[in-house]
C-alpha cells in the first residue's frame, strides 16, 4: 500500500493493518521530512487519544492529516507504532 499527497509518497509497506476502513501504516514507513507535529488530539472510545501531524510537501500544509494512537487501549494494540492517513491522501495499492 501507498499514501500518497500532493504528489509525493508519504508512505509505502505491504504490512498494513485495516481497522475501521483505514490503513494503518507503520511509522518507519512514513517518510518523516513530511510530517510536522500538531496539537491537535481526539478520543475514540475503543482505541484511546489520537495524536496528530501535519503533512508538508513542496510548500503545502494539509493540517491534522495523519493521525495515530500514542499509547492504544488494550483492544487496539495491532495499531500501536503505526499512522493512518485522510483529508486528501490518497491511499492505494500498489
Amino acid at each position: 500500500m501507498k499514501a500518497i499527497w500532493n504528489g509525493a509518497v508519504i508512505a509505502d509497506s505491504s504490512n498494513t493493518v485495516v481497522v475501521e476502513g483505514n490503513h494503518y501504516f507503520p511509522l518507519e514507513s512514513v517518510n518523516q521530512d513530511y510530517l510536522l507535529p500538531s496539537e491537535t488530539h481526539s478520543v475514540c472510545p475503543w482505541k484511546g487519544t489520537a495524536n496528530y501531524y501535519d503533512l508538508v510537501v513542496s510548500g503545502r500544509r494539509n493540517r491534522d492529516a495523519v493521525w495515530y494512537y500514542p499509547d492504544p487501549t488494550e483492544a487496539a494494540q495491532t495499531i500501536r507504532g503505526r499512522v493512518a492517513f485522510w483529508r486528501g491522501v490518497q491511499v492505494t495499492a500498489d
